[in-house]
């Protein structure tokens, strides 16, 4: 069996440990082979390839560490040596609206970055990397890309930007202005690294590295995200951690199935009555006492009432009300 080094997690590490200087250099290897591999795959000097350098660490939603996405969703905002915005987000509960919270993301970046007054002309290059743990939209591929191009209706030709443009802005096409997104769907991911970048989704799925894995800032992260260095205190709260994130990961699955039997349930018991009021109250009557099994099992976990709010999406005067029902 190959020989494999046991990391803490990204998502852990974002809020632990890489928003230091000292580890910067573990961020920029990943996403140098995220962002910069299409461009570096046509250069075969390595003294040439391009590299993504982090500036500095700025104020993000997760620094201010809301109750809601404590385990949920961690993003880390990062300024580059172009002066772009990169926004790393990892993302574990399923959200049918996560495309637009996309857009929502890379929008308020740009507007945050941009002071009363100033000129479009400053608006500040943003991308947004995802990394989710859900069957984000559909699709075989496990790493997509998205920019805006401008194509012709008639002659299918790109839009670029005039000569003028081209020299005041050091940019060729729009597409280098507007905001891009990569999507990594972790779970999609076989397991075989087939090159670097593939180095990188193995130890988001595994949260374990390899011997032989030479993707850049890998190396860094052998030393400062492995389990086995860190103190004893962290090595407990870390655990903590990770079981809190199965334990909450494990209650959406199963309130996402559910939901499904439910309905599955209220239409057969629709069908048996020949009513649609019987398809409807199937439904819902097995939709509530699931949630009930939800909040007392979860109560019974020692979960606080805020984060069973923010996994069921039951509000936190029900929750209360069934707490009282348990101890009744």
């Amino acid at each position: 069996m190959e020989e494999t080094t046991r990391l803490v997690s990204l998502d852990w590490a974002m809020k632990r440990l890489l928003r230091s200087k000292s580890n910067f250099k573990i961020l920029e290897g990943f996403l140098t082979e995220l962002i910069c591999k299409k461009e570096n795959d046509q250069i075969e000097d390595e003294s040439l390839k391009k590299e993504l350098k982090i500036i500095e660490i700025l104020e993000s939603e997760s620094n201010q560490e809301h109750k809601r996405d404590k385990f949920n969703r961690v993003d880390i905002k990062i300024k580059d040596s172009n002066g772009e915005i990169i926004i790393v987000e990892i993302q574990f509960d399923s959200e049918y609206d996560y495309f637009h919270r996309m857009l929502y993301g890379t929008s308020k970046a740009m507007i945050e970055h941009l002071q009363l007054g100033e000129d479009y002309a400053n608006i500040k290059k943003v991308i947004s990397v995802n990394i989710v743990y859900f069957d984000l939209g559909m699709g075989k591929d496990y790493v997509y890309y998205g920019s805006n191009n401008f194509i012709g209706i008639h002659k299918q030709d790109e839009l670029e930007l005039s000569t003028r443009q081209k020299k005041k802005f050091n940019k060729i096409s729009p597409r280098e202005i507007y905001p891009e997104y990569y999507i990594v769907k972790v779970n999609k991911f076989d397991n075989i690294a087939k090159d670097s970048l593939d180095e990188w989704i193995y130890f988001l799925k595994n949260e374990r590295v390899k011997s032989d894995f030479k993707a850049k800032g890998i190396k860094e992260a052998k030393k400062s995200l492995n389990y086995m260095k860190l103190k004893e205190e962290d090595r407990l709260a870390y655990s903590r951690y990770v079981e809190n994130r199965r334990y909450r990961m494990s209650i959406a699955n199963t309130k996402e199935l559910d939901l499904k039997y439910s309905h599955e349930e209220g239409r057969e018991e629709g069908k048996k009555e020949g009513r649609e009021e019987g398809r409807v109250e199937g439904i819902e009557k097995g939709k509530k006492e699931r949630d009930i099994e939800i909040v007392v099992r979860s109560l019974n976990q020692g979960l606080s009432v805020d984060i069973i709010a923010s996994i069921t999406g039951l509000s936190v005067g029900e929750i209360e009300r069934i707490k009282e029902r348990r101890d009744a």
